[in-house]
């Protein structure tokens, strides 16, 4: 909501941030980008700097204000999510011989927690992976040189690209159709002036409690220093 508000809340030409730009875009640009971004994280390995979540919210954002089709937009995030993973596994099945011997990756900690995943749970370490930020890049490329079958990796990334696709492009749908309803109703202005007087609110409150606390442990010390002069 906080990136929505930023974004909304910025000229068209100096929009918040990356999510800002996002947000600018609509119809088939829309649907090029964000599927690219889905396809990418693993099969570029650009999650790594791009969480791929991030982008397909954002999708779901643009469906919710009405720039793209909602059904759409899922079926280019599921689609493009499953084949980027698949390259990404063929990448590691193909590389995997030459990485592990010129680039040895088991002293990457977090490797090694990927591959034990993958040893402990095989095929559904796939679709847990799928929810883990940077497991979600390398795990299709170490299912590959780990010797998973493709059939096995297909089924879990085809079953976690769903999940995954559908839920974060519903999770910015709602996004989007909430703050359309609540700009429509009370304005973005308001919307803003209500937030600065919540933050004033917990502000004065916070310290308030601190004065008081003060108060109290001054209090304290005097209690403590009668007592001392009393013995």
């Amino acid at each position: 909501m906080i990136t929505v508000l930023a974004a909304a809340s910025g000229s068209a030409s100096h929009p918040g941030g990356i999510a800002g730009h996002l947000l600018n875009f609509g119809g088939p640009a829309a649907y090029a980008l964000i599927g690219f971004l889905a396809f990418a994280e693993a099969g570029l390995m650009v999650g790594f700097f791009i969480p791929g979540e991030t982008a397909v919210v954002i999708g779901g954002v643009l469906a919710g204000l009405g720039k793209v089709n909602l059904g759409v937009m899922i079926v280019v995030v599921v689609v493009c999510a499953v084949a980027g993973d698949s390259v990404g596994f063929e990448v590691g099945k193909k590389a995997g011989p030459w990485l592990t011997t010129h680039r040895p990756l088991q002293g990457n900690s977090a490797v090694r927690s990927t591959l034990g995943l993958l040893e402990r749970y095989g095929g559904p370490a796939v679709f847990l992976g799928r929810f883990i930020a940077f497991a979600r890049a390398i795990i299709p490329g170490l299912a590959g040189m780990s010797g998973l079958r493709y059939r096995t990796f297909l089924f879990w990334n085809v079953l976690g690209g769903i999940c995954w696709g559908v839920g974060y492009t519903m999770l910015g749908y709602v996004v989007g159709v909430s703050f359309q309803r609540v700009l429509t109703e009370v304005g973005l202005w308001s919307l803003l002036v209500v937030g600065v007087v919540v933050v004033a609110a917990v502000v004065f409150e916070v310290r308030r409690r601190r004065r008081q606390r003060a108060r109290i442990d001054h209090e304290l010390e005097s209690i403590d220093e009668e007592s001392d002069a009393g013995a």
